[in-house]
């Protein structure tokens, strides 16, 4: 990618967090629908009206800046590109925790060139704190406008790692039990993105989640690398495949994660 168009993304994509929050607590606070969208039986997969006007509002801002530009986003139709950019916007990560009043949701984006992920925003309304990667390739945690550098913090040991994982609803108790040596080493809870940006901070060491979606992960791919972690999805391969997914903050970590995930890969 040209220094200049890096420069032009990057410099649109870190003015979204502003532009996304006016909506929201102007406009969208306190007046959500909830609707159930999966058609498994007792299945459930929540969406919400704000879901569909936050990707529609983001949108509309990408089409006015990049017309040519691809858009995937999880509520409404894909745009196809024609420059060989792409943004794939989740517009709420977090639908359940949005819906109980939990903070710990957010706005997930990412811009593609050429299929692969090349920067990501991940934005938290209600924590008034967002996540993004550079021009410089570097990852970047943004309070009161005070940009601080992420770096993971290594950890080679799976006892001494701080570990976070969600599994329920998702693996079937004999395949938990399959895993049971990793299972046991999960003492953290998953909070959707948020776990992927504590392990950019040091604050984890690696997050596990089942059946992501591309909007899901995209975003966290380069957010985690220019951080200095290592994802993969659960059998080895490219995380923009999706799926499902572990980061880790070294390689050796992440190697013997995956040798332990094997039983259920």
């Amino acid at each position: 990618m040209k220094k200049k168009d890096k420069l032009n993304y990057y410099r649109f994509l870190n003015l979204l967090p502003k532009k996304i929050n006016d909506l929201y607590f102007k406009k969208l606070a306190g007046k959500f629908k909830l609707h159930n969208k999966s058609k498994k039986k007792n299945g459930f997969d929540p969406v919400t009206n704000i879901d569909r006007a936050i990707e529609i509002f983001l949108r509309e801002e990408i089409s006015k800046r990049f017309p040519k530009d691809g858009i995937v986003g999880e509520e409404l139709k894909i745009k196809k590109s024609k420059s060989g950019f792409s943004w794939i916007i989740d517009p709420i990560d977090g639908t359940r925790s949005f819906i109980i009043g939990s903070p710990t949701w957010s706005n997930l984006i990412s811009v593609n060139y050429k299929n692969d992920p090349t920067f990501g925003l991940v934005n938290f309304p209600m924590l008034k704190k967002y996540y993004i990667t550079g021009a410089n390739n570097n990852s970047y945690v943004v309070e009161n406008k005070k940009f601080t550098k992420l770096k993971v913090i290594k950890s080679n040991s799976l006892s001494a790692s701080k570990i976070a994982g969600n599994f329920f609803g998702w693996l079937t108790p004999n395949e938990q039990k399959k895993i049971s040596k990793l299972t046991k080493l999960i003492r953290f809870p998953c909070s959707d993105a948020l776990s992927y940006c504590q392990l950019c901070e040091g604050k984890l060491n690696a997050v596990l989640q089942c059946y992501n979606k591309i909007w899901d992960i995209h975003p966290l791919i380069p957010l985690i690398k220019n951080a200095g972690g290592y994802i993969n999805t659960w059998d080895g391969k490219d995380p923009k495949i999706a799926g499902s997914i572990v980061a880790s903050s070294s390689p050796a970590l992440q190697k013997k994660i995956l040798k332990l995930l094997k039983p259920v890969t």
